[in-house]
């Protein structure tokens, strides 16, 4: 089944992709399934997120850098990005100095020659 990827196939490369933000780096949901080669799947995302341990989930953010979760929660991923160096405007991180841009090769679409 050359060219479309599986559930399981899919989970694994979103779980690689938040794996791949660095510290003091962010990324946002969409932006991490596009990478995955799942665009559309923000949600997906989300829920990997809630079953996967041990991932680095308060470097995954909602678009233009807005903290999604509420409470407690927020506050706990506001704190962590804090102590990696993440900076905020407003109550947003600062994308254009956190964004973690994926490389193209992990992309499924690649331009034939």
């Amino acid at each position: 089944m050359k060219g479309k990827l599986n559930l399981e196939e899919k989970r694994a490369r979103v779980v690689r992709c938040i794996r791949a933000v660095p510290p003091g780096r962010v990324s946002s949901y969409g932006a991490i399934a596009r990478a995955a080669g799942w665009p559309g799947a923000a949600r997906q995302v989300v829920r990997i997120l809630q079953q996967v341990p041990g991932l680095p989930w308060h470097r995954v953010l909602g678009s233009g850098g807005a903290i999604k979760l509420r409470g407690d929660n927020a506050a706990e991923q506001r704190f962590r990005l804090r102590m990696e160096g993440v900076t905020f405007r407003g109550a947003r991180v600062d994308m254009k100095k956190h964004e973690f841009q994926f490389s193209q090769a992990g992309r499924t679409r690649r331009k034939k020659r």
